[in-house]
């Protein structure tokens, strides 16, 4: 087995590649051999496992050694984990495992490109599976960034047995930096634009130089000591390669997890009617306010009336707390530095109230504390009392702390992986909070989070509410490449990066914080027709689970038993849910688009350079060759897409046009700024707490719609469709983007009058929702732009104007009931899968035969009058009916017989088709 291992990784071995494969197999045959000389199974199968771990180690330090040519203090192993045979599910792309008589450590990830902290474990004998549970919830979380999922855990070996915090503390940083350096030993670096592999290494896999580490559990302070070893190391991403340090973004002082996380926090209220930036709320939580997430959430709104919290010292009890007189006093706890609970001011904490020790043997509950928490005991050990708090009725309850503490009815304490709060931990069924905002990870259960959604708890994962602090992590990361670069080619003096970078903390918070509030947004939107999608929704988690994307069982995703119980019971997936496969529907989108050519589209540097603050655009050659510009653009796109037409329309839209998602993606992309819907986007969005969050939402989904609907069109229509394959992007946008704003302005104009009677219809109901007026003419609208694109070609075809050959379209589809027919189909749309892609196909074979009769119309009319088109379409449209009453009659007569105002199915839209293909084939012939 040794020499099996020295064959593998002995830079003194042979140089060619061929040859050390030929030495490795003559090794492992003569142990495969021996082996049957062993006469126990499990002895054999042990040692099968150490061959079969050799082979998927990757690299190794063991023969790198110090500069006076001694042994390093500590082994590195990289290795593809999905190579191994057993290991638990889910599998990294990679690890590396560091172990030495000071630190064992393990750093997972799930991609050649990913990001997250390292955290300080206490736990020596499964650390791995610590990291591997908070690297799954990691993975979902980066969907909103560029990099994929990672996470790292050490265990420091040799603590000194002291109170002395300040040796445990020095130690513990020593174990790190060999943790680090353990990392680095087997990463490539970029010199000059060239990989360059480390020495004294024998590689058997692919160049891999992108390494980056962030703050964790008991390492916040330790971003300047890994950036320092970076620079010893020359490693090319300098201080990039930790973030948040002395020139970095600093979390706790920026705020932005907890701000990100309190986006998601205002929506959930916005959308049962509270405004919490305006209106008193009570909040009970976990953390106190020396912590970064509770503490900085905490002061995000001065009408917080913070009830109770814990931390794992003290208990908080305020039962009737003036939010304005709290507010200035967490504020005070908030500067002092080290600050506890007992550094409250009893003075100011309401009758009743007060703060007491987790060591106590057992805590009086005064009148006050009984009403508030909703007990009946007079005293109560802290742990039942803490108890209390996690079950209290307030509105929110705010995760700030580490540790699970709710888990579902049937899971056991044992599984969820945190023992140290088994003795407190309740069922997210016994929640009393209205809204449960994750500032911090883990802080349930996933199926505790399922549960507590299903009894009407409004709820999302901690991946969706506090991915700011990852996200800011990762801008920090790759504004750093950009002006290195920018500093390597003179174009930035080295001394100013610094000021620089400082001087756009703002920018930063903001591109992030949007991400917060689009993705919640993006699932508020998928639970309002949830139940409608729920077989979309299953069909999406069954072609996740064939491409070996998904395992259910570790998302907690229902299975098909699961998906026809919520079936008949009329529910759909629970936000939980929803939040996790929007995930997977981002990075199997964002997998697709880096693979592929469309990114290489000049159009998409618009993406790069939003990507950047604006203070980075005068660097404009820097940004169009960052290193990770294919990344940047599939992580802008895949969050785009994904969060306006929801987690299975490009998968849905691949399948039906039989076209792969890079297509969809760049239909999506032109229809996108074809309509230049930001306008309307924006007009939404400043309706927060002016309107009620439901219209919002509404008005959203009618722009959604739209975009999704001309996805289709462009991805059906032949000459789009090649067009975008042919990578002739900027042709088709060009195409279309003038003459479809001229469109909407004349639309008006060219609607017949029972189009624009249903038009000032919708605009009313809109209005009488409290939508502006202008907002609601336009969302009115809105339906009516759906064949815009398929009357500009109309238009072009026939040499008419677009409002001449609109009225006409238009006209048409009232006549031969048209509009009818794809007026059902939008209000009863079929369940299953299938039968949905059928109906969307006829849907554009529709508006196929719509064009063709319009065609037949426009030929027989002759030259386009000069007037409004709404002064003279209702006699053309009459002539042309006359010249043909009886192949007009003898369709009205058999479409009546189809009887289209019951129950319409694929069967009835097919026989339908027919028939308008019969009056087309006439009416073309006659003209």
């Amino acid at each position: 087995l040794i020499a099996s291992f020295h064959a593998r990784f002995n830079p003194d071995g042979p140089a060619d590649p061929d040859a050390r494969v030929k030495e490795v197999a003559k090794v492992d045959g003569q142990v495969v051999a021996a082996l049957e000389d062993v006469a126990s199974l499990d002895e054999d199968r042990i040692i099968r496992r150490f061959l079969n771990l050799f082979a998927a180690v990757s690299r190794t330090n063991f023969y790198q050694r110090l500069k006076d040519g001694a042994h390093k203090p500590y082994i590195s192993f990289k290795i593809d984990s999905g190579k191994i045979a057993e290991m638990p599910e889910p599998k990294p792309y990679r690890e590396i495992f560091v172990s030495g008589p000071r630190v064992d450590g393990v750093h997972l990830r799930f991609g050649p490109v990913a990001r997250g902290g390292l955290r300080w474990s206490d736990r020596r004998e499964d650390f791995r599976t610590e990291v591997l549970g908070l690297v799954k919830a990691q993975r979902v979380k980066n969907a909103v960034i560029v990099p994929n999922g990672s996470k790292g855990g050490f265990y420091p070996k040799q603590l000194p047995l002291t109170d002395d915090r300040g040796a445990v503390y020095e130690e513990g940083r020593e174990a790190y930096k060999e943790f680090i350096r353990g990392l680095l030993d087997l990463t490539d670096n970029i010199v000059k634009g060239e990989v360059v592999s480390p020495p004294n290494l024998v590689r058997w896999d692919d160049p891999d130089p992108y390494l980056v580490v962030a703050a964790d559990k008991g390492t916040a302070q330790f971003s300047d000591t890994a950036n320092a070893i970076s620079e010893e190391y020359g490693f090319w991403l300098g201080d990039a390669f930790a973030s948040g340090g002395s020139a970095g973004y600093d979390h706790k002082v920026m705020g932005i997890t907890a701000r990100g996380a309190w986006e998601a926090v205002k929506r959930h209220f916005r959308e049962i009617g509270k405004d919490i930036q305006k209106e008193p709320f009570t909040v009970a939580g976990v953390g106190d306010m020396s912590g970064d997430v509770f503490g900085n959430g905490m002061l995000l709104s001065e009408k917080i009336r913070l009830v109770a919290a814990f931390d794992h010292r003290d208990v908080f009890i305020d039962p009737d707390p003036d939010p304005d007189v709290s507010y200035k006093e967490r504020k005070r706890l908030f500067d002092k530095q080290r600050s506890s609970w007992k550094d409250y001011d009893p003075n100011l904490i309401s009758p009743g109230g007060g703060v007491f020790s987790r060591s106590a043997k057992s805590i009086a509950v005064t009148p006050q504390m009984r009403e508030v928490l909703g007990v009946d005991d007079k005293k109560l050990t802290p742990n039942q009392l803490i108890q209390a708090i996690l079950k209290a009725s307030v509105e929110l309850f705010w995760l700030g702390g580490i540790g699970t503490y709710f888990r579902a009815e049937g899971e056991e304490d044992w599984r969820v992986g945190d023992r140290a709060n088994d003795a407190i931990r309740i069922t997210a069924g016994e929640a009393g909070a209205q809204v449960i905002g994750e500032g911090a990870n883990l802080g349930l259960t996933q199926l505790g989070r399922i549960e507590y959604a299903r009894k009407g708890g409004r709820i999302n994962t901690d991946a969706i509410d506090n991915s700011a602090g990852v996200d800011s992590s990762d801008h920090e990361v790759n504004i750093k490449i950009l002006l290195s670069s920018a500093i390597e080619n003179g174009l930035l003096e080295a001394g100013q990066r610094n000021e620089l970078l400082a001087s756009m903390t703002d920018d930063v918070a903001r591109h992030v914080l949007i991400h917060n509030y689009d993705q919640t947004r993006a699932v508020s939107q998928i639970e309002k027709t949830a139940a409608a999608d729920l077989d979309a929704h299953a069909r999406f988690m069954s072609v996740l689970e064939r491409e070996g994307r998904l395992d259910r069982d570790i998302e907690y995703l229902p299975d098909a038993e699961a998906i026809s119980l919520l079936r008949q019971q009329g529910e759909g997936l629970t936000r939980p849910e929803i939040s996790v496969l929007a995930a997977y529907g981002k990075l199997w989108l964002f997998d697709e688009l880096v693979l592929s050519e469309a990114l290489d589209d000049p159009l998409f540097e618009r993406e790069l350079f939003a990507y950047f603050p604006k203070a980075l655009h005068e660097f404009g050659d820097a940004i169009v060759s960052h290193r990770l510009r294919r990344e940047i653009i599939a992580t802008r796109l895949s969050n785009e897409i994904v969060d306006t037409c929801g987690f299975s329309f490009v998968e849905r839209a691949a399948e039906t046009a039989g076209v792969d998602f890079a297509a969809v993606a760049l239909a999506y992309e032109a229809a996108r700024r074809i309509y230049a819907l930001h306008v309307y986007a924006d007009a939404i969005n400043v309706l927060d707490n002016k309107a009620p969050a439901a219209l919002q939402n509404d008005l959203y989904l009618e722009a959604s719609a739209l975009l999704r609907e001309q996805v289709f069109h462009l991805l059906s229509d032949p000459a789009c469709r090649a067009a975008l394959s042919a990578g002739a992007l900027k042709d088709v946008i060009e195409k279309y983007q003038e003459p479809t704003a001229q469109f909407r302005k004349a639309l008006p104009q060219i609607l017949p009058a029972e189009a624009s009677a249903e038009v000032a219809a919708r605009a009313s109901e809109w209005s009488a929702r409290k939508a502006p007026k202008a907002l609601a003419q336009e969302a009115a609208a809105l339906p009516a732009l759906e064949h815009t694109l398929a009357i500009i070609d109309l238009a072009a075809e026939t040499g008419w104007s677009n409002p001449g050959a609109g009225g006409i379209f238009f006209a048409v589809g009232g006549s031969v009931f048209i509009n009818t027919l794809r007026r059902r189909a939008r209000q009863d749309p079929p369940e299953d899968h299938f039968d949905k892609m059928a109906i969307r196909q006829l849907i554009e074979d529709l508006t196929a035969r719509q064009r063709a009769i319009a065609k037949s119309v426009i030929a027989f009319a002759g030259a386009e009058p000069k007037s409004a088109p709404s002064e003279w379409v209702p006699d053309v449209m009459s002539k042309w009916v006359e010249a043909h009453a009886h192949d007009v009659e003898q369709f009205r007569a058999n479409a009546g017989l189809l009887d289209l105002a019951g129950p319409v199915g694929a069967g009835k839209y097919a026989l339908f088709l027919r028939k308008l293909d019969e009056l087309c084939a006439v009416a073309g012939n006659r003209d």
